[in-house]
């Protein structure tokens, strides 16, 4: 291990995975070690069911009638992939997809009033919509026609809307949409967290409506997309990559020390020795006096006998629950999948509820989507501190990523992983080029 690398990586979590494979595709030199004997981090697929019961201190064994330990695959962080997001990209043009299979998501829900209502998001299923009354339907569908044909490039398109001055909420009060429906677009649509969009530049807002509907024109039934044998599938994938450009992987090795000389990163001593690098990327876990906590989430995974009611029965889904809806400043999110995707026992569903906490009672705060599960077979609760690093590694070479937020898609994750290259590279990612390196090694007709 006495070698000199360009970047060292500890961690598998999958922004660790995807940064390792996109460095090794450049050609460069990487070294990647976890202190576990598995993949994923803190976002691993936890398998056998036993382990997930040691994991959260459970007494006893699992009951039979959760059939075969086996047969489970439970993530700890859950989170499903837009169809047409930037992580389904990455997958595309590395090639990761042929370690992969996918499964689309059955629905997309969101939280009115107590209720469950399928997100519309075309003008078809805005006009059928229970979610609106008649002239709301029609004032909605001129708004997804608006922003289906909206060209920042255009002033055509525009109507008078200035995509990087006009609000967000002047766009919403143009078209003449109430509180409800303003709800469901920019949390179950546009996946915003908060409201604080309502006051900003209304371009990145379009787009997001634009790639929730262009995800959902792909498949249909929903935007999302799930890897079958859980989401631990998706670390393994970009290390295999990795490794087919030269990328050494190292698990269970213990982490001695970052070894820092004169405020840069030199290396990293594991087992007695040591190997050096120029660059260092890692989870926080790592180097912990070089990030700070910037909030809590709250996960409960929920294991189900039964589809959550008024999902129309389905075998996957995500609920979106918007904060003006239960008095909150975060939304609460539920994405549910189950054997259908080969991470539960037959007949199995798992539920995950997440939410940035904001009071001293998070379990309250998640009872109206824990109310939406019942009854549920076993709750699992975990409480833990988001990360950000408080060095952007221009002097110390040291990458840190950010903890995962309560959202349940990647497109954060995503955003983090193109912010770290950028820091380390000093040029934007251009997944273009990522194209053209992997046409060097697999040629134009290497299939997808």
């Amino acid at each position: 291990m006495n070698e000199e690398y360009d970047v060292i990586v500890l961690g598998t979590g999958l922004t660790e995975c995807i940064l390792s494979g996109i460095m090794s595709v450049k050609g460069k030199k990487v070294l990647h070690m976890d202190r576990n004997s598995y993949y994923g981090g803190e976002s691993a697929s936890i398998t056998p069911l036993e382990d997930l019961y040691k994991r959260f201190s459970l007494p006893g064994s699992p009951p039979e009638s959760m059939g075969k330990g086996r047969d489970w695959n439970v993530d700890l962080i859950p989170k499903f992939l837009m169809a047409n997001g930037q992580l389904v990209r990455m997958l595309l043009i590395t090639q990761v997809t042929r370690y992969l299979d996918f499964k689309v998501i059955e629905g997309s829900f969101v939280y009115k009033k107590g209720g469950i209502y399928k997100v519309p998001s075309t003008e078809t299923e805005a006009l059928a919509s229970s979610l609106m009354g008649l002239f709301e339907k029609r004032r909605f569908r001129k708004f997804l026609v608006f922003v289906s044909s909206f060209d920042e490039n255009d002033p055509r398109t525009m109507e008078g809307v200035d995509p990087n001055k006009t609000t967000m909420r002047e766009v919403y009060k143009k078209f003449d949409l109430g509180q409800d429906v303003i709800d469901f677009t920019g949390h179950a649509i546009a996946l915003y967290r908060t409201d604080d969009y309502l006051d900003q530049p209304c371009l990145e807002s379009i787009n997001r409506i634009k790639l929730y509907s262009e995800s959902l024109a792909r498949y249909g039934k929903s935007p999302y997309l799930y890897p079958l044998y859980g989401l631990g599938e998706l670390p393994q994938g970009f290390a295999r990559l990795s490794a087919i450009y030269g990328g050494t992987y190292m698990l269970n090795k213990p982490i001695e020390e970052i070894i820092i000389e004169n405020g840069k990163v030199v290396g990293v001593k594991s087992d007695g020795e040591t190997a050096r690098c120029k660059q260092l990327i890692c989870d926080p876990s790592y180097i912990m006096d070089r990030a700070k906590v910037v909030g809590k989430v709250i996960r409960v995974i929920c294991i189900l006998s039964h589809p959550i009611k008024s999902t129309s029965d389905s075998n996957s889904c995500q609920i979106i629950i918007p904060q003006n809806q239960v008095n909150r400043k975060h939304d609460i999110y539920v994405c549910m999948i189950s054997y259908a995707h080969n991470v539960a026992a037959q007949g199995k569903y798992i539920a995950i509820v997440s939410t940035t906490v904001e009071t001293n009672d998070p379990e309250k705060e998640i009872k109206p989507a824990l109310d939406l599960l019942e009854p549920i077979e076993q709750k699992l609760v975990s409480i833990s501190d988001q990360y950000a690093p408080t060095d952007l590694g221009t002097e110390s070479q040291v990458f840190i990523s950010r903890s995962y937020d309560a959202t349940t898609h990647f497109e954060t994750t995503c955003d983090d992983i193109k912010d770290i290259f950028k820091r380390m590279t000093g040029t934007d990612f251009d997944f273009a080029e990522m194209e053209r390196k992997k046409n060097d090694i697999f040629g134009d007709g290497a299939d997808q």
